[in-house]
């Protein structure tokens, strides 16, 4: 095995990332690239045809460096990280973007990254310039926004409709007007006074400005009056055309950033120059070109305008139309939900008025009842009235009777009181007779046996026949069918007294079952007269002295 054949084995690719404004991209690069087979890399796949405008830039320690185009890339100092990164920026900037920038994307690519430094407050920007560039981070750090809101919407409202690459024009044409605009910024020392200033590039020239202020220059040294600058080791030598000026002179500290401000004055003033000079075929085919586009595509701005009025005002008619009709529906929904409500309502009404007539059905139903049952209580009332009539005519004869009774009970006491003394004053003259009869008959018995008639054969009896007995005997029955009579009349007497007590017992009970059938009809007759809405309710009212006075006359 040879020595060769131990070494490692070298890669031939190398990844590389490239950064630019909007986008990022990756690449597989050979190692014998250089830096301008990258870079043409970087612009064909962006689409740039402008490109002496960008550079690929990397960061080095504390500074930043642009890649060489004539060296290989890898042997620049580079960063060895994998991949290594480049950002693609504009390294040299237009002196009138509207008459150099002739492509879109080269517009684009300047808009966002000047953009970009604005709002990184890299370039200066005055409140005003930043409401109308809409740089919305300044005016947040400087609390400027509320008070130009109105400004901005009233710019907006004046610029709707602009398309955006005259957007971004317009942009760019505000922004190359400020102090800061395309300046790269270095730190440098003067000769002998070691006094400490800042060194501006631009597309103009040369500026000195002083270390607090980047905004108006202390010196400046247009490309067109400068004849020469030379550079040894740390030391730049300006020379003026004007023999009479004096030469400037300036140091700076790091070899690095010697070597890039050598590139940025030789790449502007070659650009300063090549603005001065006719535009190559290439440059003229581009704004050909691009006028052409621009004609183009304010014909399609046009018409995509006049496509989008017509739209807008279809669309407005469409609105109307839709809005009118969501209000018909509206309307017709409403109307419906009326009518919904004027059916159920109808329906109600109808069910109502059902009810209503049934109930006016029942009614008149139970009002011809409580007229029957009035009826039949004035009726009731009516035989009430004449059996009340009657059992006072009844109560009245038997008052009369019973006074009768009660007269002819005394008459008859009177007369039995009359009788019994008739009969003692009887008995008296009877045993008066008696006693004289036999006196005399003691005296005449033959005369009396002679008159008086053939005695009565005797019955069987041991006892001897005695004609005065017999006369005492007959003087003794008539007084005891006389005592019979009487007792017969008392117990007659008696007799009808209790059935008269029985006759008013009776009617005491009438009187009782009248008064509960009266109250218990009145009772009916007030549930009847409640349902029936005070259907006949006079009518049937009965006061309840009367049933009172009634009782009472019964009672008495």
């Amino acid at each position: 095995m040879s020595i060769l054949g131990l070494k490692k084995k070298q890669p031939k690719t190398f990844k590389v990332k490239v950064i630019t404004m909007d986008a990022e991209m990756e690449f597989s690069c050979e190692v014998k690239w250089k830096g301008k087979d990258l870079f043409d890399l970087v612009c064909r796949t962006v689409g740039l045809r402008e490109t002496w405008f960008f550079g690929l830039r990397y960061t080095v320690k504390d500074t930043y460096a642009w890649l060489k185009q004539e060296k290989h890339v890898l042997d620049q100092e580079v960063p060895k990280d994998s991949p290594i990164t480049f950002h693609f920026l504009a390294k040299f900037f237009p002196e009138k973007v509207e008459e150099e920038l002739v492509q879109e994307i080269t517009q684009h690519l300047f808009f966002l990254q000047v953009k970009k430094q604005i709002l990184d407050e890299e370039i200066f920007c005055s409140p005003e310039a930043s409401v109308l560039l809409a740089s919305y981070a300044v005016q947040a750090k400087m609390n400027f926004l509320d008070m130009w809101e109105e400004k901005i919407t009233a710019w907006y409202a004046e610029h709707r409709g602009i398309a955006r690459d005259e957007a971004e024009m317009e942009y760019l044409k505000i922004a190359q007007d400020l102090e800061m605009y395309g300046v790269s910024y270095f730190a440098i020392t003067q000769n002998k006074r070691d006094t400490d200033l800042l060194l501006g590039v631009d597309a103009q020239g040369l500026h000195i400005y002083s270390p607090n202020s980047k905004l108006n220059p202390n010196k400046s040294f247009p490309w067109s009056g400068i004849r020469n600058i030379s550079y040894s080791e740390k030391e730049f030598t300006i020379k003026p055309l004007d023999k009479k000026k004096d030469v400037f002179k300036f140091y700076s500290s790091q070899l690095r950033v010697n070597k890039l401000i050598l590139q940025l004055c030789i790449g502007n003033h070659d650009l300063f120059m090549r603005r001065r000079k006719v535009d190559s075929i290439e440059v003229q085919q581009m704004k050909a070109q691009a006028k052409e586009e621009k004609a183009r595509k304010k014909m399609d701005r046009q018409i995509l305008a006049r496509e989008k009025q017509m739209r807008e005002e279809a669309e407005r008619a469409k609105e109307e139309m839709e809005r009118r009709l969501f209000q018909l529906q509206d309307e017709a929904r409403l109307a419906n939900e009326a009518l919904l409500r004027s059916e159920e309502t109808a329906d109600l009404l109808a069910e109502k008025a059902q009810i209503a007539e049934e109930e006016a059905k029942l009614l008149a139903h139970k009002a011809a009842e409580a007229e029957q049952d009035r009826q039949r209580l004035e009726v009731t009332a009516m035989k009430t009235k004449e059996e009340k009539r009657l059992m006072e005519q009844k109560m009245r004869e038997a008052e009369q009777l019973a006074v009768k009774l009660v007269e002819q009970s005394e008459r008859r006491l009177k007369e039995a009181d009359h009788l019994k003394q008739d009969l003692t004053e009887a008995k008296d003259a009877e045993r008066r007779a008696k006693q004289k009869l036999l006196e005399i008959t003691k005296t005449t018995y033959p005369l009396i046996a002679a008159y008086s008639p053939p005695p009565a054969p005797p019955e069987a009896t041991d006892a001897p026949y005695d004609s005065a007995s017999s006369r005492l005997d007959f003087k003794d029955s008539d007084m005891k069918r006389l005592s019979m009579e009487i007792e017969r009349e008392r117990l007659e007497y008696m007799e009808k007294s209790k059935h008269l007590q029985d006759q008013l017992k009776e009617l005491k009970t009438e009187i009782e079952s009248l008064k509960l059938e009266e109250q218990q009809q009145q009772a009916g007759l007030y549930a009847i007269h409640s349902e029936a809405r005070g259907f006949a309710q006079e009518s049937v009212y009965m006061p309840h002295s009367n049933v009172r006075n009634c009782l009472f006359i019964f009672v008495l």
